[in-house]
């Protein structure tokens, strides 16, 4: 009985996976009717469910799939065209084969369902027959294939079934034993004995080698998901009325299995989104130059530890007029608000719930339902969304998720005596405040940092989440700040210390905190302890800075931080004789030590070989004196290294600018420039507490090499 009930198992999970090949062989052949590749590889998927109906006695599925069959072999004879009706039969049989597959699953029966029409239908276009006449029994055998099956008989040799649940199992084992090996790696540290630290290491290095390897046991390649887009998007196309033609590149790309299964549904919202809202019909599409069949784009690739799917289309786009009229009408913006938003922000109103800019509930859309749901299922795995859309080119969704959920990178900080643990996903940089009353402004009443000359919006992590003041230990006296992002907006979390980096195992919440907003799950740190992972997207939505409040605090900042009071970066340099002179940092591509030697003279002028490129070498003393003399380049390997401050300008011209010495880098607003006589100076600032010359490095690098072309300059 076991012995049945295993191979029950197996058959289905094969023919599972054979329906999902033939979706899309199907597809492929509605495409390429003459193709005798893909008519072999469908009767060989066929014939396969055939053959295992019949031995396990599902009398139902045997006489859908040996009808098929019948049909499949004309088609293989060439005694029949693939035409629109064939294909539509047998896209008919696959979907009864899945739903008796699932009666099976489920109930252990066929169900009630006795397919008639899709029987009838195949009867039909068999007993048509071949095209010059003549009849097939329906009952008869079909003749044996001409074609080899594909791939040996042992080709299944190499790979082995496992139950997911033994892969979840040896998964939570793993977790178990980083979360040992951690609190041994403390222990060790604190005994400080040599011979248990190079053990300590021994097991660090297997544990790592271990977790990667159960790991890895869990990644599945995301076209296991595409295979069923095919037939989505064929089935879309034909109820809308359009010609759609579905790429796909990347099907290799590995996740998560359980992510995976979270992002299989967002995506199937995606595309129908896509395929309804994107993509014109034939008529509109050739009237504004288009070919009539729209192209969808699916795309995956491994990026920064991440996994990037992009969805894009060739259609209509996101017209922001249009998203303002229908919030408006909708009541969910009010006309001064939505007169104030940027048409980035308007195109990111699609993703709000109970939007839709369809004019009518169809069967596909409409209801105000889908890319809300799609936002909030990939921001629940930890992922993140954006819509970029161009009016009358289309629209591209771009989503990146984590590749596991089961052990993370995390930041551990500590806020008010307690720990908690930030995902690296999340995580920009960190940035520490020596003086803390002058880093930190007050704009209608909320706290920011200028951060590179940005208004960088602040959220204290004590009072967000009500914790008491206590002494901290770990506690400095100065401010830490953790620059985060979530859903394109940066803002800083002011914490109390920032401890290390580390790898974590995620647990869930118990179902009593899984409403807070502001947590993602815990974990078990090395010494025991348990921190709590915070829920970046949640922090900021809590704080205000997503949503409604996103908008009002956007506005005080932007009323802030005025043009006067943009604060620039600057590389300080000194020239002979004590001269100081600022550089736009954001004009400076390199800092370089380059040996006299290395300069060379071409055409009159010094220059160094820079990344297989001549570019000239400036002496910046000479030029600004109106001097053509270069820098000097006293012979000899011995001499003193020559700094040189590598600039480029707008046209993407890089020089080397000659320098006496590179003193510093800050931040420090320009309010007004005192005028100079030199044409390459912008003017002269005070910059800290010094009169200091500021460099147009456009002017300097237009001097040297010519403008590009008339009016490049300035």
């Amino acid at each position: 009985m076991a012995e049945q009930d295993d191979i029950m198992q197996e058959f289905l999970v094969e023919t599972n996976e054979g329906l999902d090949q033939l979706d899309r062989d199907l597809v492929a052949l509605e495409q390429d009717p003459g193709s005798p590749a893909i008519v072999a590889q469908i009767f060989r998927t066929m014939h396969t469910i055939k053959g295992s109906s019949g031995f396990l006695s599902l009398d139902k599925l045997g006489r859908v799939a040996h009808l098929a069959e019948s049909l499949l072999t004309l088609l293989r004879d060439g005694r029949r065209d693939a035409d629109e009706a064939v294909t539509t039969a047998l896209l008919a049989s696959a979907d009864a084969i899945r739903s008796i597959v699932a009666h099976v699953e489920h109930d252990g029966n066929e169900g009630d369902d006795d397919h008639a029409a899709v029987l009838e239908a195949l009867s039909r276009l068999v007993e048509g027959g071949p095209r010059g006449g003549g009849k097939t029994d329906p009952a008869g055998e079909p003749a044996p294939a001409r074609e080899p099956q594909s791939g040996a008989t042992n080709g299944g040799a190499n790979t082995l079934r496992v139950d997911v649940g033994l892969l979840d199992t040896l998964m939570n084992l793993v977790g178990e034993l980083v979360l040992a090996r951690n609190q041994i790696l403390q222990v060790s540290g604190q005994l400080g004995d040599t011979s248990l630290v190079g053990t300590c290491q021994r097991l660090n290095l297997v544990t790592s080698e271990l977790q990667e390897g159960v790991m890895k046991t869990r990644m599945q390649a995301i076209g296991t998901v595409w295979t069923k887009f095919p037939r989505v998007v064929r089935d879309l196309a034909v109820s809308c009325g359009k010609q759609v033609r579905l790429e796909m590149d990347g099907h290799a790309t590995e996740l998560d299995k359980t992510i995976l299964e979270s992002v299989k549904d967002p995506l199937v919202h995606a595309i129908r989104n896509a395929v309804d809202h994107g993509i014109e019909p034939p008529g509109p599409r050739r009237d504004a130059g288009k070919p009539a069949e729209g192209t969808l784009r699916l795309r995956a690739w491994h990026e920064g530890g991440q996994v990037n799917i992009e969805v894009s289309d060739d259609g209509r786009g996101i017209d922001p007029a249009a998203v303002r009229r229908k919030a408006i009408a909708s009541g969910l913006l009010t006309a001064e608000r939505a007169a104030a938003m940027t048409e980035r922000d308007l195109v990111q109103m699609i993703m709000m719930p109970g939007f839709s800019t369809a004019e009518r509930v169809t069967s596909v859309s409409g209801r105000g339902v889908g890319m809300d749901v799609v936002k909030t299922n990939i921001e629940r795995i930890g992922g993140t969304l954006e819509v970029h859309s161009v009016i009358g080119e289309g629209t591209t969704l771009r989503i990146r998720i984590p590749l596991t959920l089961a052990i993370i990178p995390a930041l551990i900080v500590t806020s008010a005596g307690d720990r908690f643990a930030i995902p690296q996903v999340n995580l920009l940089e960190l940035v520490r405040l020596e003086h803390p009353a002058q880093g930190i402004e007050h704009i209608d009443g909320a706290p920011v940092h200028r951060l590179r000359g940005d208004l960088l919006p602040l959220v204290h992590l004590d009072e967000l989440l009500g914790q008491r003041t206590v002494t901290d230990p770990d506690a400095t006296t100065e401010t830490n700040i953790v620059v985060l992002q979530a859903d394109g907006q940066q803002f800083g979390l002011v914490v109390t210390s920032i401890l290390d980096t580390e790898e974590i195992v995620v647990k869930p919440l118990s179902k009593q905190l899984q409403g807070l907003q502001a947590f993602a799950g815990a974990a078990i740190m090395g010494d025991g302890r348990v921190a709590l992972i915070l829920d970046v997207p949640g922090l900021a939505r809590s704080s205000g800075l997503l949503g409604e409040g996103r908008q009002r605090r956007a506005g005080a900042v932007d009323a802030a931080a005025g043009p006067e009071a943009a604060t620039a970066s600057w590389l300080l340099v000194r020239l002979g004789g004590g001269r100081r002179v600022a550089i736009d940092l954001a004009a400076v591509a390199r800092l370089e030590e380059q040996r006299a030697d290395q300069v060379e003279r071409a055409d009159g002028r010094e220059v160094l070989q820079y990344r297989g490129q001549i570019m000239p070498l400036v002496c910046l003393d000479a030029r600004l004196e109106g001097r053509r003399a270069a820098a000097a380049t006293p012979a000899g390997e011995d001499s003193e290294p020559l700094q040189v401050v590598v600039v480029r300008d707008r046209a993407g011209r890089t020089a080397g600018l000659s320098v006496h010495r590179i003193l510093d880098i800050f931040d420090e607003p320009v309010a007004t420039l005192a005028r100079t006589s030199s044409p390459l100076l912008r003017g002269a600032a005070a910059l800290q507490g010094r009169v200091t010359d500021v460099l147009d490095v456009e002017a300097v690098v237009c001097a040297e090499l010519g403008a590009v072309a008339q009016g490049e300059h300035r």
